[in-house]
């Protein structure tokens, strides 16, 4: 039971190292930063729904506006957004680093 268990938990790890062994250090941490500061209210990643559902999916940001549109707003303080956001600052690496993942989440026009 438990080399069970172990082979399945490294068959999982396997496959999560695969799926994001493409990224850069930049995008991993433009992901991290998504995932710390941003999932509780987005979805973050290629599907799903958002939590709050007032919260644009970051997978559609892009059909709203160019992403690189609101590094600005990550530098000075994004202060307006959906209902509830809370006031943050990143420095401009991490506003890169943040871009540099939602240009990731992008989906060619058809």
């Amino acid at each position: 039971m438990r080399s069970r268990l172990l082979l399945t938990s490294v068959l999982a790890l396997g496959f999560a190292v695969a799926a994001h062994a493409d990224e850069t250090p930049q995008v991993a941490h433009g992901h991290q930063l998504a995932q710390d500061y941003c999932s509780a209210c987005h979805a973050i990643g290629p599907y799903g729904a958002s939590p709050n559902p007032h919260s644009p999916p970051f997978r559609t940001l892009h059909e709203r506006y160019p992403v690189e549109d609101i590094q600005e707003a990550l530098v000075e303080g994004i202060s307006t957004g959906h209902h509830g956001m809370p006031v943050f600052k990143f420095d401009e690496a991490a506003s890169n680093d943040l871009i540099a993942y939602l240009k990731t989440l992008e989906t060619p026009k058809k």
